[in-house]
């Protein structure tokens, strides 16, 4: 088993790629920084080599879950896509690193947020991204500070909101919320303003009182309530009632060549991942045991257990893209500006290979 860290080889790329008019030389030299070495193939001699991306956290439990069952030497997925398959995770801090990844051809599937996946697609022309299950739902909501300065909508006049990234899912959502509310929100300055910031910095200037409120996902939430004393104004889910509250939080994607090429491993990886979603939701303490064991291996440190618990009653693991979500979410960045046009993302799914595990399953096929 092969655990590999990208997060600064994606950031780094992020500035190659701007400085490179050779697109082909950018991706050579992000598939060289990630892997070493770089191979446009699966097949390695007599085996299948399987390259996965994820991130350090709890919205990518499966992951995370699986990735610890590897380094232990029980590998969930691999006793179940066959005895030449072997796994490789390779971990990441960011969406778009890990769609780089993809591009590059250095990872064929990838746990991955709404946004950097539809950026990605989009970049793509449609060519290069595919989802093709779900992973989890839920976890986001709008923190405000305990003093009680926000007590109603119209308080978040003239306030600073943090979000985790510019054009990032929740950033998309808190100013899609403090529009509908009745303010004029702009990339910078309106009504309010809305402030992207890394999560370990917004909780730094929660607590210091610089920020008003703060939309993000979890466990920053949960860090938020009881590090921070901060206050739960609003529950993403609130929002959602058309889907039944439910709305994506990390997809399942793969690349486009992977999945043609593939079909019958994507298709053994996706029934796999039913089935430890189900061992999770069964065996939740064990499970969490793995999680934070894994995510000190990956990161240097755990989560205390009043985070963890709470983060994760705030999610729910599931094989559902929740499909009705996502559009929703997209039309909104394109409404508030992040989109240049209205986005084509008839080819973004192809839920073909989950919809037949779900009926071999016999479990209900999704929408």
């Amino acid at each position: 088993m092969r655990s590999r860290r990208c997060g600064f080889a994606g950031h780094w790329l992020s500035i190659s790629v701007a400085l490179l008019s050779n697109r082909r030389l950018a991706f050579a030299l992000f598939a060289l920084v990630c892997t070493g070495v770089a191979s446009p193939s699966p097949l390695t001699g007599d085996r299948t080599v399987l390259r996965v991306g994820h991130f350090p956290n709890v919205t990518h439990a499966q992951a995370v879950i699986a990735h610890a069952l590897t380094r232990q030497g029980r590998g969930w997925f691999e006793g179940r896509l066959g005895p030449n398959v072997t796994v490789q995770w390779y971990v990441y801090n960011a969406g778009p690193s890990a769609m780089e990844g993809i591009f590059a051809r250095s990872l064929d599937l990838s746990y991955v947020g709404p946004n950097p996946a539809i950026n990605a697609h989009l970049r793509s022309r449609g060519e290069e991204i595919r989802v093709v299950a779900g992973a989890c739902s839920g976890g986001a909501a709008l923190v405000v500070q305990p003093d009680g300065r926000i007590k109603n909508d119209a308080d978040f006049k003239g306030r600073r909101i943090g979000t985790p990234q510019l054009g990032n899912t929740q950033d998309v959502a808190a100013r899609t919320w403090l529009q509908s509310s009745g303010l004029r929100i702009r990339l910078t300055g309106g009504d309010a303003l809305v402030i992207p910031t890394s999560n370990p910095d917004q909780l730094d200037l929660f607590q210091r009182g610089d920020l008003d409120a703060v939309w993000t996902i979890e466990p920053w939430v949960s860090r938020l309530v009881v590090e921070a004393k901060g206050k739960i104004y609003l529950e993403e889910s609130s929002l959602w009632s058309a889907t039944g509250g439910k709305y994506v939080t990390t997809h399942l994607a793969s690349s486009a060549r992977f999945l043609r090429e593939q079909p019958g491993l994507v298709k053994r990886w996706i029934t796999a991942q039913i089935d430890l979603t189900q061992w999770i939701q069964q065996n939740e303490a064990e499970a969490k045991r793995l999680f934070n064991d894994e995510l000190k291996a990956e990161t240097g440190s755990s989560l205390p257990r009043e985070i963890l618990d709470r983060a994760w009653a705030k999610l729910e693991l599931t094989h559902d893209p929740i499909r009705a979500s996502l559009l929703r979410s997209a039309d909104d960045a394109f409404r508030i500006g992040f989109l240049k046009e209205a986005p084509d993302l008839s080819r973004f799914y192809d839920l073909n290979l989950l919809q037949e595990t779900l009926r071999e399953k016999r479990l209900p096929a999704v929408p």
